[in-house]
């Protein structure tokens, strides 16, 4: 174990015991005196980006989750002051009873304690977890990727600075600054340090989780999404919301890669859709391509999360067959329909295994921000602890307080 990593852990773990018992005004504080700096210093920080981006010889997904743009470091500085905005998740009352004996049971919510975050690219994912974390009382413990280095020390600067002005250990927000893989493996085995470990990437490091991990993690797994555009169904609403759902930001876990169609309307839906999609690789089965353009579909494009202008279609007979696909190829993330029949809804909300079902809207909405979580750490495709986006409440667990007046067993 390298001896400096576990070192700077101890240090986050000491700065996790004392966030958790800091007010709520100092936390939320730490997150607008951010929100503020990133506001203020959007330049500079956009100049460090570029620099990064002119060393970055990958096209495709992985260049569009490094480039911040003033857009994006705009919906940073509000995520934070949204989330500062919130009420006060610890030691929320979740349940209590009382006992036949008098002693009363209550349940609270309390910090985690360290969350370690291993990412690629992203350096929006640094503020957002960063203030996700401080606002729940956790530490916050990144391992960011060498592309996005730089950013993420600029954005850590500020986090650390907004922390000792409120009187906070700086080591709350740390981010190891060693990119190597052999490093990465240590910091996912450092038991009695790290409290969570969430996994923000591709399957190589969902693999590599699965390989070195020896703390608990929550699987932020891979978004093979899919859209089923039912019979009934408005087609001007399904049009959209395949557009929307594939071609808004491809490069994200919560973006379509799979089209479902009932035969009974593929022949109304799937030229306009192909119309729609300009720029969009389509690849179809037999029943695709007899009524459009599109390139043979194989077994594997049907598994795959493309992560870019590419989409899988298929045309099924029936909504079972459309859940049948569903439950074979899904990852378990969010699956949408677009139906006119209430019951066809309702048998896909109750049927569908996935950590978010959608009914006539875009995948794209299942985001913490636009669930109203403020933000997100990841989005949970596991079902023990938190599934879904990862908002505040899920860097919580919860405590039992039992208050008596001398009860004894």
């Amino acid at each position: 174990m390298n001896d400096a990593l576990r070192d700077q852990g101890l240090a986050v773990k000491r700065a996790a015991r004392d966030l958790a018992t800091t007010s709520n005004e100092r936390r939320s504080n730490v997150l607008r005196r951010v929100a503020d700096d990133l506001d203020h210093r959007r330049d500079d920080l956009l100049e460090v980006n570029r620099a990064e981006l002119a060393r970055y010889v990958d096209e495709g997904a992985g260049r569009d989750r490094l480039t911040l743009t003033p857009a994006r470091i705009d919906a940073m500085v509000e995520a934070l002051r949204a989330v500062a905005a919130e009420p006060d998740p610890l030691f929320e009352l979740v349940d209590e009873r009382r006992r036949p004996n008098g002693l009363l049971a209550r349940r609270v919510r309390v910090p985690l304690g360290v969350v370690g975050v291993v990412y690629e690219n992203r350096p929006n994912v640094t503020s957002d977890v960063a203030g996700l974390c401080i606002k729940s009382g956790n530490a916050a413990y990144l391992r960011g990727s060498a592309s996005a280095l730089d950013s993420n020390r600029f954005i850590v600067a500020l986090f650390r600075a907004a922390l000792e002005a409120e009187g906070l250990s700086p080591f709350a927000v740390t981010l190891v600054d060693d990119v190597s893989h052999e490093t990465a493996a240590q910091f996912m085995g450092l038991v009695g340090i790290i409290d969570c470990l969430i996994p923000r990437g591709g399957p190589s490091l969902i693999r590599a989780m699965r390989e070195h991990a020896r703390v608990p993690y929550v699987l932020d797994g891979d978004g093979n999404c899919h859209v089923y555009v039912d019979a009934p169904s408005d087609l001007e609403q399904a049009v959209a919301i395949v557009v929307n759902a594939k071609t808004s930001r491809p490069g994200v876990c919560n973006a379509a890669e799979t089209l479902l169609v009932h035969r009974d309307v593929a022949p109304t839906v799937l030229p306009r859709v192909r119309e729609a999609l300009f720029g969009v690789e389509l690849r179809g089965d037999e029943a695709t391509r007899a009524l459009i353009d599109a390139t043979p579909a194989t077994e594997e494009d049907y598994a795959r999360e493309f992560l870019d202008l590419i989409l899988a279609v298929r045309v099924v007979d029936s909504l079972e067959e459309a859940m049948e696909h569903v439950a074979r190829y899904g990852t378990g993330h969010s699956e949408a329909i677009v139906t006119s029949d209430p019951e066809h809804a309702e048998t896909w909300i109750r049927g569908v295994d996935a950590a978010a079902v959608v009914v006539n809207a875009s995948t794209r909405f299942v985001d913490g921000g636009e669930l109203g979580l403020g933000g997100e750490v990841g989005i949970s495709t596991q079902k023990l602890h938190a599934r879904g986006p990862m908002g505040l409440r899920e860097l919580t667990c919860v405590k039992w307080v039992l208050l008596g007046e001398g009860q004894v067993r």
